[in-house]
């Protein structure tokens, strides 16, 4: 039988692959999307939908136990966990049967099974029915990545777990150890402690939130602490010894190992990408430990092959991920789009407090040799905060002295991955410090302190 042709295939539907599947059948091309687990991939099913689908339960938990503050008062409270997980996964599969509709909606072919790339310009996939053979044109990877797992600590998902796990818990942890202080282990890590979990978090790295502004670290990490989590740095977790029910860790800081016992570790040391199994090799398509190695257009070197989203560069993040997929499409379809510039990409993280960045840190931009003014303003000056009882927070902005270019934002607080898209939007439009001067922000928000940070690095504060 023939194999079925098309101007684009796309191997993998998370938020990279799906996203640029609809927008090449926008533009008119014909496109199959080949998935062998599960539509809208391991963000929408696995990551980052459910995570805040739990997180969202444990602020409400959280917000409970203040209730006198507000005037309110609620007793008994108590939480189900199993009933908190039934809604996060609900919500996950109430998105991921839209993700079905919206690829039949823009008649785009959808295939379940797994992909290889057997040829240039060719692809097998093993369904549940057999082998099918497709050609392509274009072919685009967004195979995503998964957890890394470090030779003695690997999950078992009893007593070790890694995200997957940690979102379908089979019981809730009592003394419990996050390995990996990034987005991914720092969430956990409050969602488990707002519950009640004793939770330890270990870094390697000199501070927790390594990728983050170090001032907005050490503020989390003040908070963090005052909730009651034990906060471990330039620490390692040597081995792990599973017993009946019990996990001791090997933990080692400086030249000291201690053994500390806890019932529940999640792991959360990074990801690797998913790169078995596609033929890369036999089409010599270059990687750099386990990603795909491209240009700024997503471009391999191999003719009409393309790498988006985990299983390419950092950031890894389901944004970006969208972001290429669209820009890959129209590359595809003829069209002129701009490159996606890793450093206007905002990280955020949904912990408690949430943090938000987007752009250079205040080291980096010293680094890369500007001459910076800084401005910062605090949650506790803030009108909208007072009264919605959040006080704890701060913005912080980074402006080049020479231009007035926005260099970097960095927040930590209530809301502020929402507040973030301001800064992001900002720094697209190439927006300086005198046009952010000029905004009237509305009142009372929480954005006016965006506004007041950016007075703040110019000495023009208003409200501190």
């Amino acid at each position: 039988m023939a194999a079925k042709s098309y101007d684009m295939i796309v191997i993998g539907a998370g938020p990279g692959g799906y996203v640029a599947a609809i927008r090449g059948a926008q533009l008119g091309l014909s496109v199959a999307v080949v998935e062998r687990e599960h539509m809208g991939g391991i963000c929408l099913n696995w990551g980052c939908i459910p995570t805040k689908a739990l997180l969202r339960s444990s602020e409400v938990f959280h917000l409970m136990h203040r209730a006198k503050e507000f005037g309110l008062s609620a007793d008994n409270i108590a939480y189900d966990l199993d009933a908190v997980v039934k809604r996060s996964r609900g919500v996950a599969a109430q998105l991921n049967a839209g993700i079905g509709h919206l690829l039949k909606k823009n008649k785009v072919t959808a295939i379940m099974g797994e992909a290889t790339l057997v040829a240039k310009g060719k692809v097998s996939v093993k369904t549940a029915k057999g082998t099918e053979e497709l050609a392509g044109k274009n072919i685009v990877l967004a195979t995503g990545a998964r957890a890394r797992e470090l030779p003695g600590l690997e999950a078992d998902g009893n007593l070790v777990w890694t995200y997957k796990t940690a979102l379908t818990p089979p019981h809730m942890p009592k003394k419990l150890l996050v390995i990996g202080s990034g987005a991914i282990g720092i969430e956990f890590a409050s969602f488990y402690n707002t519950l009640g979990a004793d939770t330890t978090v270990v870094e390697v790295m000199d501070r927790i939130l390594p990728v983050e502004d170090a001032e907005i670290a050490t503020f989390a990490k003040k908070s963090f602490k005052k909730q009651g989590m034990t906060i471990m740095e330039k620490t390692m977790v040597k081995q792990l010894d599973r017993g009946n029910g019990k996990v001791i860790a090997h933990i080692e800081a400086g030249s000291k190992v201690e053994k500390v016992e806890f019932d529940t570790v999640i792991s959360a040391v990074g990801i690797v990408g998913n790169v078995e199994g596609l033929g890369l090799e036999k089409l010599g398509i270059k990687e750099d430990r386990s990603h795909v190695v491209t240009d700024a257009y997503c471009r391999t070197n191999v003719d009409g092959i393309y790498a988006i989203g985990d299983l390419a560069a950092p950031p890894w993040l389901a944004h970006k991920a969208s972001h290429e997929g669209v820009m890959v499409a129209e590359l595809i379809a003829g069209l002129k789009p701009h490159a996606v510039k890793p450093e206007s990409i905002a990280g955020c993280t949904y912990c408690h407090p949430q943090i938000a960045s987007v752009g250079y840190t205040e080291a980096a931009a010293k680094e890369k040799g500007y001459n910076i003014k800084v401005g910062r303003f605090p949650f506790v000056g803030n009108g909208k905060a007072i009264a919605l009882g959040e006080a704890e927070g701060m913005v912080k902005t980074i402006f080049d002295a020479k231009t007035g270019e926005l260099l970097g934002a960095h927040m930590v607080g209530a809301e502020v991955t929402e507040m973030i898209q301001g800064y992001v939007i900002g720094r697209q439009l190439e927006t300086t410090e005198e046009d952010l001067m000029q905004t009237v922000f509305p009142h009372p928000t929480l954005s006016e302190m965006m506004h007041e940070s950016v007075l703040d690095a110019y000495g023009k504060v208003i409200h501190m």
